[in-house]
């Protein structure tokens, strides 16, 4: 019966199919791929499925270097950040011993300035080595150790071969130590090729000097020494007198040397006096001598015998060629600079002094930056030596 036969309003049931859904065939077959794999993997036990593989050993091998004695330090990031060194680092808050090491980057990262030139890591020790040490009346004492190293190559920033004979400068940044947050500030933010001069009478040396040292500084030691208007103008404690006998003076210079560690020489702190004369200023360059420590004179007096003395004891002496901030205004700060860079340029390399004012920390750094484009290298302060 067709539907014109049947009668309205009467369906009859028709026969009924049965249809197996499409989607619940796939998911069966999905079902048994996956038990299919995972019987696989648990009978075979090799889950890259057969991939071809090999397996190779790495040997990490020693190195006979001691990660308490010389750390990997001077790396930055591009922000300027201190990037942490290599080895184990204490927190300088810490302050237990001398191989406490502080802890790379404090301060805010985003004032920070990027590093002089290409991110580099060098080994330099960050604690005073034994070897180049002995105890003295006041504190532990530079020496030469028996097998003729001197602390001034011991504690010397590397210089990289590569510079070769592109010009180049060293800076010297003098005056750190005595203020918290000069020091902290001149800390963050200089490049590590730049020299510090500590003063040897400010709070918490040994935490700047380990602090400067991972940071990859090159250190200098300032000694206060007489000046013509003595004592109108005194330097400070156990300044060296041209009225002192040699030994008394040598006495003083035992006590300034033990104020701090790791340096690669020392430097005037004032006296214009005491440098001109021969009689008090050879006996403190012999001593120099002796424990195989470099002079760093600033040039701010023309009376300085310290070249024709310290040739005649064997003393290495170099001298800046410039103070930098004499006028501690921007404007002068940035055209003693340039003069800086037309002295490398002529002489192959040049050296300057400035202190570690807020103004002058800043234009250094800016200056820094930009030098390496100009085709001068920023080099430590001892390898000025060899001009």
């Amino acid at each position: 019966m067709n539907d014109l036969s049947s009668p309205l309003g009467l369906q009859l049931p028709r026969k009924s199919r049965r249809h197996v859904p499409v989607v619940m065939a796939v998911v069966a077959a999905l079902a048994l791929l996956v038990t299919a794999a995972l019987i696989w993997v648990i009978v075979v036990e090799d889950p890259l499925g057969g991939e071809p593989v090999a397996v190779a050993s790495i040997d990490y091998g020693q190195t006979d270097a001691s990660s308490e004695r010389v750390a990997v330090v001077g790396v930055k990031s591009g922000a300027g950040e201190l990037l942490a060194p290599v080895g184990p680092a204490a927190d300088p808050a810490d302050e237990v011993g001398i191989d406490s090491v502080g802890r790379p980057g404090e301060g805010p990262a985003e004032d920070t300035a990027a590093p002089a030139g290409p991110e580099t890591a060098v080994a330099m020790p960050v604690q005073a080595l034994a070897e180049l040490t002995e105890e003295g009346p006041f504190g532990p004492l530079p020496k030469i150790a028996a097998d003729g190293l001197r602390p001034m190559e011991a504690y010397a920033r590397p210089v990289p071969s590569i510079i070769g004979a592109s010009p180049k400068i060293a800076l010297v940044i003098g005056g750190l130590g005595l203020s918290q947050t000069g020091t902290q500030e001149a800390l963050r933010l200089l490049p590590p090729e730049v020299t510090l001069a500590f003063a040897p009478y400010g709070n918490s040396l040994d935490l700047w000097q380990r602090r400067a040292r991972q940071d990859g500084h090159e250190l200098l030691l300032q000694l206060p020494l007489e000046p013509f208007d003595f004592p109108d103008n005194d330097p400070g404690p156990h300044t060296l007198l041209t009225s002192n006998t040699p030994e008394k003076n040598i006495e003083r210079l035992e006590w300034l040397l033990a104020r701090l560690s790791t340096y690669v020489g020392v430097m005037n702190y004032m006296g214009a006096r005491f440098t001109s004369d021969t009689a008090a200023f050879e006996p403190m360059l012999a001593e120099l001598s002796r424990r195989g420590l470099m002079y760093f004179d600033d040039a701010s007096s023309s009376r300085s015998k310290s070249g024709a003395i310290g040739k005649r004891r064997s003393v290495p002496v170099t001298q800046a060629d410039l103070i930098v901030d004499t006028t501690p205004d921007e404007g002068s700060i940035d055209a003693r600079l340039v003069q800086l860079e037309q002295i490398a340029r002529t002489r192959g390399i040049a050296v300057g002094y400035a202190s570690a004012l807020p103004v002058t920390v800043n234009r250094v750094v800016d200056w820094a930056r930009g030098l390496e484009d100009r085709g001068i290298t920023l080099v430590p302060v001892s390898a000025s030596l060899q001009r």
